[in-house]
């Protein structure tokens, strides 16, 4: 049974209490300090409305850089350089295009106000990441996401433009790699990530990654 947490501890239970579908507690905020802690621990918050929802599923989704797919498809795109890459330039513009982009089949948003607010605020202490792609100077897709250590768990994305986003994830896991990340947390299962060589593993081996990819001063955030 998922565990009430309250606003004044940041502590979480084990994530092997997590129930079948990945649920492990509900309740407390957003701060900076259970946000990072729980990233730590492979926890994750997603929920629409009500209390926070903290998830940690088994198995889970990943992709290790180094597994990285591209088509041939997409690789002819990636030639053309239509799009101007960058990092951490848009930030906010980025969350909220996420939070407003169109999705078939969805009819809401998890990124409410709370969250958004909470996202950027991790921003400002360096542990949130954009990466973008423009269209001249029109911001044509990108993705956010935490990062700690060698790991980047990413959290959305979008694309104003076809293949926008396909291509700001490329770029940036390709960056990534190049600087030492060995592991992007996918969270869940789908099609369109498996495209590009994600793949399930076993939650007691991601989570034995993390121990081992995360060093323990960034752990927690330095209050």
């Amino acid at each position: 049974m998922p565990v009430f947490l309250s606003h004044t501890d940041d502590e979480f239970p084990p994530v092997q209490q997590a129930d079948p579908d990945g649920l492990l507690a509900f309740g407390g905020d957003l701060s900076p300090e259970r946000l990072i802690n729980a990233y730590a621990k492979g926890i994750f918050p997603w929920y629409e409305s009500g209390p926070v929802l903290w998830w940690c599923p088994d198995p889970r989704f990943v992709l290790f850089p180094g597994e990285l797919y591209i088509s041939r498809t997409t690789k002819a795109l990636l030639k053309k350089n239509s799009f101007r890459f960058s990092v951490n330039t848009a930030f906010a513009e980025v969350i909220r295009h996420c939070r407003n982009i169109q999705r078939p089949g969805q009819f809401g948003t998890w990124i409410t106000d709370e969250v958004e607010k909470a996202y950027i605020h991790l921003h400002h202490l360096g542990y949130a990441h954009s990466a973008e792609v423009w269209d001249d100077d029109q911001l044509a897709g990108g993705l956010y996401g935490i990062r700690l250590g060698k790991v980047f768990f990413g959290e959305s994305m979008f694309s104003a433009v076809s293949n926008a986003s396909k291509l700001a994830f490329i770029h940036y896991v390709k960056q990534l790699q190049a600087e030492g990340v060995a592991l992007v947390d996918c969270q869940v299962y789908t099609a369109y990530l498996e495209s590009f060589g994600a793949r399930m593993i076993p939650r007691t081996r991601f989570t034995r990654l993390l121990e081992r990819w995360i060093p323990p001063n960034q752990k927690r955030v330095p209050r």
